[in-house]
């Protein structure tokens, strides 16, 4: 079976390939790796995300969900050095390469690359980034979100790009009806930029 770029361990030759990433600014020297999302480059989804998005301005803790080589996880922590990035990722490649990337522009204090199981249960967040893995079907997806979105500390938001084609509009429409506040900041290129906040709704039903 040939390696996916959410696949646990990739059985592929690890093969290394730098990329400059332009992120609000700032200019980022990153590896990338086969068997990682987007070798060799930024992705349109992620680079449409930076330039239709203002950096984060508060602190706190950050979620980079579905972090690949480590691109939003390392702009995130470079735009707001009081914050603690986690980047989760279920590619365990991935992981160690967000944390070499992460480790080479001297964020390692700031930004830990984890697999799911390792991030505290507990913890929840200020802010969530992504362009999350939308070719694990529907249902994976949906289940990802649930998972995750839920640790969204008010007032806190996730900020996601998805492309229109793969969804993006169902996909707005289902996490509204997930009881969240889910709002179309932009779209450019094909993507929608999607910023999610626990309703008021659902706050109550938790609380």
């Amino acid at each position: 079976m040939s390696d996916h770029y959410f696949s646990a361990g990739p059985s592929s030759l690890e093969r290394r390939q730098p990329v400059t990433a332009h992120v609000w600014g700032r200019e980022l020297t990153l590896q990338t790796a086969s068997g990682v999302f987007a070798v060799g480059r930024v992705d349109i989804g992620t680079a449409v995300l930076f330039r239709e998005t203002e950096p984060p301005s508060q602190p706190g803790n950050y979620l980079d969900l579905g972090c690949g080589y480590g691109v939003i996880a390392c702009a995130l922590a470079t735009a707001r050095p009081e914050a603690r990035v986690w980047a989760v990722d279920v590619n365990e490649r991935a992981v160690q390469l967000c944390h070499d990337n992460a480790k080479a522009l001297g964020l390692t204090e700031r930004v830990r690359a984890v697999a799911p199981a390792d991030i505290p249960a507990d913890l929840q967040f200020h802010e969530i980034w992504s362009n999350p893995p939308i070719r694990i079907g529907k249902p994976a997806l949906h289940e990802l979100l649930l998972t995750w979105l839920p640790r969204l500390a008010p007032p806190g938001r996730a900020v996601m790009v998805v492309g229109k084609n793969l969804g993006a509009d169902s996909l707005q429409r289902w996490i509204s009806e997930q009881g969240f506040s889910c709002a179309r900041l932009a779209s450019a290129k094909g993507f929608r930029i999607l910023e999610v906040r626990p309703s008021a709704r659902r706050r109550a039903d938790e609380a």
